[in-house]
């Protein structure tokens, strides 16, 4: 009898002791998660400074550069539509705002391309001070980035291990989605001079699918929209008529 009941309590034991570590568990990931959660709310507050930065240097370049209407134009489309994304989606990421994001970060690549053009503009006092603070928000975003996938990787790695990964598919807890980028050249914050980040290949964004309780920065490849040039137009020759005379 003593046996039984000796055998009762470390049964009992044993199982308060699991559920005291599955409690603990389940608790470790509900703090990664919020923690990922604020660590991308750090980067989204970045990307609407962003957003708030690009119509100045819209109108900017537009008072020197009006032939760069088609380049002014995408830009100002994609910022609005950033915008409008950030404004429905502002608690977490999204593929979809992902690719738009990427889309905007290579058609303001590609403004600054075309500024290279206008010494008069590269010498203006408001660009100066924009490229400046889109500098320094390029930076805080790559900070930013930096301590997300941080978070990511720890939770992920929780995510993954025994035991902890049994309490992760009770729980339905999903694999977080890093937000990077796959060239190394492109990873690294822009400099002082736009015309270094022109001369920079063009990255794309990686990331897999995940549940909506995460962010999700998404994958996507865009090409960079290139404004024709008029370097770039078709010379038309006169074509020489032959003289009445039959003299070539």
């Amino acid at each position: 009898m003593d046996i039984v009941i000796g055998i009762i309590v470390v049964i009992v034991v044993l199982a308060l002791v699991a559920v005291l570590w599955g409690v603990a568990v389940y608790n470790g990931f509900i703090k990664s998660r919020n923690l990922i959660q604020e660590s991308w709310r750090q980067i989204d507050v970045e990307l609407n400074r962003r957003y708030e930065l690009i119509p100045n240097l819209v109108e900017t370049v537009r008072g020197y550069a009006a032939h760069e209407r088609n380049t002014l134009e995408e830009v100002t489309r994609l910022r609005n539509t950033a915008a409008a994304l950030a404004s429905r989606d502002h608690d977490h990421a999204s593929q979809e705002r992902a690719a738009v994001e990427t889309e905007l970060t290579q058609a303001v690549r590609n403004l600054i391309v075309s500024v290279e053009a206008y010494p008069e503009l590269k010498s203006n006092v408001n660009f100066l001070e924009l490229q400046r603070e889109l500098t320094d928000t390029e930076d805080r975003i790559a900070a930013g980035r930096r301590f997300y996938n941080a978070n990511v990787r720890e939770y992920n790695t929780k995510l993954e291990t025994v035991p902890s990964n049994i309490i992760a598919g009770f729980a339905n807890f999903e694999k977080a989605t890093y937000f990077e980028v796959n060239d190394p050249l492109v990873r690294q914050a822009p400099g002082v001079n736009f015309g270094e980040i022109s001369q920079r290949p063009q990255g794309t964004l990686t990331g897999g699918q995940t549940g909506s309780a995460l962010p999700n920065p998404g994958q996507q490849v865009q090409q960079p929209y290139q404004a024709p040039s008029a370097a770039q137009a078709p010379q038309h020759q006169p074509v020489e008529q032959p003289r009445a005379d039959g003299q070539g």
